[in-house]
């Protein structure tokens, strides 16, 4: 999902929500809200969604209040269909009336339709390349212009893949494997353009992560068996294991870092 932070001078906002669902979901989710909470980080997630009759997260705000080791949960997310520009206005709109500034911006809506080329139909190309890369452009665009005024830059971390870097061959993929190549460079030319105006966009590009989007993949062991053999740490990862990598590029840590795809992917892109 789409996730925005607003920062102020002792605590930031972060707007999160996982593309997965359930139980590796929430571990991921609660795993960057612990890291950024221990960075003295308020957090508020965002409801997101692919398509405005699909949601693919529950609505809910949570805040985490750094003084404060209970969560405050306010059930009012902020609902967006990513790839609908007039919702990707009003969400950035409402959370600069509530925060007042967007610091951060963490592009991670994502769908898949795993097809052979030849049966892959227009409709079902166009609904990827409308979360996978407009979504993102959409997003993008929004958040620069907040930053822009605000005239304090900021940070925009994209979720691209492994995917997005190699031709995989385990399966047939083509709409996720164009789009996600699409947000490697979108990350670069993005990074590049808005150098001078100190916003940085950078992106990580994971494996396979244990989430409903990899579902069919994890439940058959042939594919599984696989991919432990072609990546060198020998497993897929934990949605907690993301987490690293989205705070070091969100954060001041990462100050001379821009047009960088940062892999988690356990060795699979050294080969």
């Amino acid at each position: 999902m789409k996730a925005i932070v607003s920062s102020k001078p002792h605590s930031s906002y972060l707007s999160h929500c996982s593309a997965a669902r359930g139980s590796s979901r929430r571990r991921g989710k609660d795993a960057l809200s612990a890291a950024l909470l221990l960075a003295g980080i308020a957090v508020a997630p965002v409801a997101a969604l692919a398509d405005a009759s699909n949601p693919v997260c529950p609505v809910e705000t949570v805040f985490f209040d750094p003084g404060n080791a209970e969560d405050i949960v306010v059930p009012d997310g902020y609902k967006v269909d990513v790839t609908d520009e007039s919702q990707v206005k009003t969400a950035f709109d409402e959370v600069m009336k509530r925060y007042g500034r967007v610091d951060v911006l963490f592009n991670n809506a994502g769908i898949a339709l795993r097809r052979p080329t030849t049966e892959l139909s227009l409709v079902d190309w166009n609904k990827v390349v409308a979360v996978n890369m407009t979504g993102v452009f959409l997003c993008a665009r929004e958040a620069a212009r907040h930053m822009l005024a605000g005239g304090r830059g900021g940070r925009i971390v994209n979720t691209a893949s492994i995917m997005g870097i190699s031709g995989g061959g385990l399966y047939p993929n083509i709409s996720y494997q164009a789009t996600k190549g699409a947000v490697v460079n979108m990350t670069r030319a993005l990074a590049v353009e808005w150098a001078r105006q100190g916003i940085r966009v950078n992106a990580i590009a994971p494996t396979w992560v244990r989430t409903p989007l990899i579902r069919p993949i994890t439940e058959n062991p042939e594919v599984m068996k696989r991919i432990e053999e072609i990546t060198p740490m020998g497993r897929i990862a934990e949605p907690e294991e993301l987490v690293g990598a989205v705070l070091f590029l969100a954060s001041r840590a990462s100050a001379m870092v821009t047009g960088h795809v940062l892999a988690v992917d356990g060795g699979f892109l050294a080969q």
